[in-house]
């Protein structure tokens, strides 16, 4: 195939437990940068993820179904293998303070070892995100605080009703 007739495919990867408005704010800076983008949803292992695999998958596919280049999927495994059957040329990681940069840094230098044609793209969330992550989000709900303005609504109401049945 033509190198001008290749759309550029990048990869969102993250276990999105769940996805916040940071991860939106990310999903549409590189959606504006690229002609595919992937929002991978995946297992990690060091993780206890509050909602399912398929849960997660849903609630990803809910926040992002008026974007028209961004398409989610679930992998469970390497994700240079995944990059390559996809044909992606670039991988999508925010960083939202330089405490992320160590761990990205590794991941990215290992996964260019693993497959160099595939570039690491480190963006910045928007400054009224780089506090929001997954797991603070959870605490709140869980503790009875408001979540609204840091999720997506179809997220938002999944928490609710998750934290209202453990």
């Amino acid at each position: 195939m033509n190198s001008m007739l290749e759309r550029r495919k990048a990869i969102y990867p993250g276990t999105f437990d769940p996805i916040t408005n940071g991860h939106l704010d990310l999903i549409k800076r590189a959606a504006a940068v690229f002609d595919e983008v992937i929002v991978l949803v995946s297992m990690n292992i060091h993780k206890e993820p509050m909602f399912s695999l398929e849960e997660r998958r849903l609630l990803v596919e809910q926040s992002v179904d008026r974007m028209e280049n961004v398409f989610v999927d679930v992998f469970d495994g390497l994700l240079v293998h995944y990059a390559d059957q996809k044909g992606a040329c670039a991988i999508i990681r925010g960083l939202r303070a330089v405490s992320d940069f160590e761990y990205e840094f590794q991941m990215a230098l290992m996964n260019r070892k693993l497959m160099p044609r595939l570039e690491t793209v480190f963006l910045m969330p928007s400054e009224e995100y780089t506090y929001v992550n997954s797991s603070i989000v959870k605490e709140i709900a869980t503790l009875g605080g408001r979540v609204d303005c840091f999720l997506p609504d179809p997220v938002v109401r999944a928490l609710l009703k998750k934290v209202k049945r453990t």
